[in-house]
């Protein structure tokens, strides 16, 4: 009865009941478990009465989790927390994301939102252009990868095994003058197309390749503890993951779930991705260190629908191309 009673007076004042966002919120996520963590400690402090229990790992092997949880009739997740916005796209498609109009989007750019309010970006992970700084010269442009002085020197990770790697491939060919023609060329300068991000830092970092396609988030952190390494943002622009998050339309505690989306989106959430090292959904929420003024990185258009159509017909082109 006190509890009804407590609502109806916070309702009267304009402001959501406490109980209705309270209880345990499952989290399906691909963030770094240190990032999930620092991710989930802060939401509860804003949110004591929600406690949350988290799995994390890499998307591919959330999502089938997922969909043997779905197979079997049983999805857990109230809110997925993943690398990009194709995976999203997929799900939405299905029917099975919950929309959220309401949400606080207040600041971020529309292009980063779905129309239908089923999933929200909530930063910028950039594709550039890693270099060994005994490197034998300074990359400036994606074409710079096919000269001959980078010839078997350049490695990136593979969009066969990479979800991200292949947003990536797709946002150049798409924006690119020499579309599918870029990757042949990188193909006949020798350019080795293998594993994940980690792989291609390790390859530069140590000398084996000197130039690598690289999240922008790991070669900067490295450098900063002293890595001969540099990252360039290309002229021609990036590509992107913005790590979605989104509310399963079979999410058992939905009000929990959408005072998690708003966290995330908040001035708050937002500055708390900065403090992790990653750019900001929110332009105002600032850069981290070592990063260029943000109207210095030039985000390329990308389709995620577009991508989630033609994504046999891109590997089996990928595959083609560079001849794997």
């Amino acid at each position: 009865m006190r509890q009804i009673l407590a609502a109806a007076i916070l309702l009267a004042a304009g402001l959501h009941p406490a109980f209705a966002a309270d209880g345990k919120l499952v989290l399906y996520t691909s963030q770094p478990n240190t990032d999930a963590q620092k991710t989930t400690d802060a939401f509860m402090a804003k949110n004591p009465g929600i406690k949350v229990e988290w799995v994390r790992d890499g998307t591919p092997k959330i999502m089938a989790k997922l969909r043997a949880e779905i197979e079997a009739g049983n999805p857990q997740p109230d809110v997925l927390l993943i690398s990009d916005v194709v995976t999203m796209e997929g799900l939405k498609k299905e029917g099975r994301l919950l929309a959220f109009k309401d949400a606080d989007t207040n600041g971020i750019d529309p292009a980063l939102l779905d129309k239908d309010g089923t999933y929200f970006s909530t930063k910028l992970i950039t594709t550039g252009i890693v270099y060994n700084t005994k490197a034998p010269f300074v990359p400036a442009s994606w074409s710079d990868l096919t000269k001959p002085e980078a010839k078997n020197l350049v490695s990136m990770p593979s969009p066969l095994t990479s979800g991200a790697a292949m947003i990536h491939t797709v946002t150049l060919t798409e924006n690119l003058p020499q579309g599918w023609d870029f990757y042949a060329e990188l193909a006949r300068n020798g350019a080795q197309a293998a594993g994940g991000n980690g792989d291609v830092l390790k390859a530069v970092s140590g000398g084996d390749k000197l130039f690598g396609m690289i999240v922008d988030y790991m070669p900067i952190r490295e450098k900063a503890k002293g890595a001969p390494v540099e990252f360039v943002f290309p002229k021609e622009g990036v590509s992107a993951v913005t790590e979605p998050v989104a509310i399963l339309s079979t999410a058992k505690n939905p009000e929990a779930a959408k005072a998690f989306v708003n966290f995330l989106l908040s001035e708050e959430g937002q500055k708390l991705a900065v403090t992790m090292g990653y750019i900001p959904a929110r332009p105002d929420a600032g850069l981290p260190a070592g990063y260029p003024d943000r109207s210095a990185i030039k985000v390329l258009a990308f389709d995620a629908a577009g991508a989630l159509a033609n994504d046999t017909a891109n590997k089996e082109k990928f595959s083609e191309v560079m001849g794997q």
